[in-house]
């Protein structure tokens, strides 16, 4: 065989192969692309809000000081368990000691001056009371003038006496006071709990606050009887819930354990109102509000501040027809019938155009044979996974139900194939 027959040949090899595989793709495109089906069933559909947030305790002391003073001894530590009234910690209370002795010794200096005051008043009245007595017998031996400068003396021992009571009852509240602050060097628990916090150690000075500084934080006492989750919650989702919800709480230091709680708060105001967020050059930030969960018997082994994630039960429904979410998309009103190609460019050429403008229908592909039409339908809640449909498709319907790359794609009229499991290897996809 000559080289030029040979040549022949293998064109025409490559021209009957490059034509059937031409005619068997174009026959494969004609049969749509590959699609997983899904019926329509009846189902249990629980609809639920999820927010992240921390865990706190409902009750929180944080103990700060109320005088400046250098720990002297501390007495526990952070993680320990106290009882209300059980010392925690002692200041050095030297000077505080020496204050009460002055303002003690200040009492009893006015108290002494207070007693001098009253032996003036006893004085001038008797010299008073001898002088009427006198000028009764006779009154040329008592002049007027003499009778009213001892009634004068009586009135400014009794103001004196007067005066001196005031400097006792000062003096005395300068004992008080000053006892107070002595007490203040001994901390006691307000509250039963356990100690979450402890920023001091022994030998450290403590300072009470001022007008622009915080005072220095001691410790904090957590009563963990009672635990709560705080979360954040986005405000299209805040009118869906209610107090009394039921959640369930995820715990990021306990994973795959559950924790049942029940919504008790709701904000009112935002987390962050727009009025305090600048936007100058900025996107304005989300809307947030505090929902506040309660756990149901908290274990002992939570902590304040771990991270959580609830999902808020907001609504359930019980063996209710359901489709699966992806399957669920919006197309054109025109997409709801079946179209030929030309009516379709018509139709794309006057939206482009703007001559004609389509609101867009929510609904599902739904299988005939190997064709597929848009059925619109109305949802009510939403599962994990799936939709409630409350019309447009009954169970038992065969639906398109992924890959979303191809609902997107499709409009009613289009071919489709069931898509196929793997021959080997690897689960079959449903």
């Amino acid at each position: 065989m000559t080289r030029g027959k040979k040549i022949g040949i293998a064109v025409t090899v490559l021209v009957v192969l490059g034509a059937a595989g031409a005619i068997a793709s174009r026959r494969f495109r004609n049969r749509g692309p590959e699609v997983r089906l899904e019926q329509v069933g009846k189902k249990d559909l629980v609809a639920f809000v999820t927010a992240s947030g921390n865990v706190r305790p409902r009750r929180t002391v944080d103990m700060s000081s109320d005088v400046s003073a250098r720990v002297t001894q501390l007495l526990v530590n952070e993680g320990d368990d106290v009882k209300a009234g059980q010392v925690l910690l002692r200041l050095d209370p030297t000077q505080f000691q020496a204050a009460l002795s002055r303002a003690r010794a200040a009492l009893s200096q006015t108290q002494a001056q207070a007693s001098q005051q009253q032996a003036n008043l006893l004085r001038a009245e008797r010299d008073l009371e001898r002088l009427r007595s006198l000028s009764g017998r006779d009154s040329v031996l008592v002049s007027p003038q003499q009778l009213q400068d001892a009634a004068t003396n009586v009135e400014v021992a009794r103001a004196s006496l007067e005066a001196a009571m005031h400097g006792v009852e000062q003096a005395r509240a300068s004992v008080e006071e000053a006892d107070d602050r002595l007490a203040k060097t001994i901390f006691r628990a307000p509250i039963d709990g356990k100690v979450t916090r402890l920023s001091v150690e022994e030998g450290e000075t403590v300072i009470i606050g001022t007008m622009n500084n915080p005072g220095s934080l001691i410790l904090t006492i957590s009563d963990l009887g009672v635990v709560e989750v705080v979360v954040q919650v986005d405000e299209t989702d805040v009118p869906e819930l209610s107090i009394g919800d039921s959640a369930r709480v995820s715990i990021d230091a306990f994973p795959g354990d559950t924790f049942a709680g029940i919504v008790t708060e709701i904000g009112n105001s935002a987390i962050r109102p727009p009025s305090s967020q600048t936007t100058t050059g900025q996107t304005q930030a989300a809307i947030d509000f505090e929902v506040v969960i309660t756990l149901k018997d908290p274990p002992v082994i939570l902590r304040p501040d771990l991270s959580a994630t609830a999902d808020i039960i907001t609504d359930t429904r019980t063996d209710v027809t359901a489709i699966p979410i992806i399957a669920l998309t919006v197309r054109p009103a025109s997409d709801t019938a079946a179209q030929t190609d030309a009516e379709r460019k018509e139709t794309d050429a006057a939206i482009s155009a703007g001559e004609a403008a389509e609101d867009e229908i929510e609904g599902v592909f739904k299988v005939s044979g190997d064709r597929v039409s848009f059925i619109p339908v109305k949802v009510g809640i939403a599962g994990d996974e799936y939709f409630e449909v409350e019309s447009g498709v009954t169970q038992g319907d065969t639906l398109v139900a992924g890959p979303y790359t191809v609902i997107r794609q499709l409009r009613a009229g289009d071919r489709v194939r069931r898509l196929q499991a793997p021959t080997t290897g690897g689960p079959a996809i449903r």
